[in-house]
Formats: structure tokens, C-alpha cells, sequence
């Protein structure tokens, strides 16, 4: 398997924004890192009577948060794709070892809407026949 022409380059080293986004992820997922953010509104809160509640005291809270908000998005939705396009490969590599898989199934993902919809409705069949009694590996295809 090591010598897999489909692996070769597996392992080589991450591009910086990876690196940056796995480590933020890694770092901003702790609960010390929770902690660190409730303290800050915290001593934020308890700062208010000091400025008088001014408009600039709520500013620097807004647009904070909202900076910090705005770059999260972009870390959170790499790691969701890194962590589903791992998943799917995965599962595409069972199906392709599994006897009596169907490897139509593999690659679903890059299906439209209406396709899975329709999938969905042909394993609900299945699952209800098997709550029946019959047998669900009746093709429904």
C-alpha cells in the first residue's frame, strides 16, 4: 500500500493557512480559550461605570467581537471541509473494499439535491421493509 501511486504526496507538509487554521481551531476549541474570552467580557462589563458606559466602551466590545467573529467563520468552515472531504474518502475507500458494496454509492457528495433526495427515499424503502419482516437487500434501484 505504500507504494499506492494514488498516495504519493500524502504526508507532505500542510500550506501555512492550514497550518494556521488547524492550530487556531486547536487553540480557540479549549475551554482555557473559553474561559480567557468570558473573562475578557467579564472585565469588559466591570469596566463600564469606569467610562461612563460611553459609546467608544461599547465600540471597542462590538468590533472586537465582531472581527473575531468574521475571521472564526473562515477557520470553522475550513476545518468542516478538510474533516467531510477526509470522511468521504474514507467512506469511498470502504465501499470500494466492502464485497456486495455498491460502489455507485461512492462519491455521493457531488450529487445534486434532487439525486440524494431521491436516494434517501430508496434506503427509507429499505429500512421500512426491514421493519417488516422482508428483506431489505431487495435492489430498489
Amino acid at each position: 500500500m505504500a507504494d499506492d501511486p494514488e498516495l504519493n504526496g500524502l504526508g507532505k507538509d500542510p500550506s501555512a493557512f492550514t497550518k494556521l487554521a488547524q492550530a487556531t481551531a486547536r487553540w480557540t476549541g479549549k475551554p482555557a480559550t473559553f474561559f480567557v474570552a468570558l473573562g475578557i467580557i467579564v472585565i469588559w462589563g466591570l469596566s463600564g461605570p469606569i467610562f461612563g458606559f460611553n459609546d467608544t466602551w461599547q465600540l471597542v466590545i462590538n468590533t472586537s467581537t465582531t472581527i473575531i467573529t468574521f475571521l472564526m467563520v473562515f477557520i470553522i468552515q475550513n476545518s468542516q471541509n478538510r474533516d467531510t472531504a477526509a470522511m468521504q474518502i474514507k467512506l469511498d475507500e470502504l465501499l470500494s473494499k466492502v464485497e456486495g458494496a455498491r460502489e455507485e454509492l461512492m462519491d455521493l457528495e457531488e450529487l445534486d439535491e434532487e439525486e440524494l433526495a431521491g436516494l434517501k427515499k430508496t434506503f427509507e424503502k429499505r429500512a421500512q421493509i426491514a421493519r417488516n419482516g422482508g428483506d431489505p437487500d431487495e435492489r430498489l434501484f
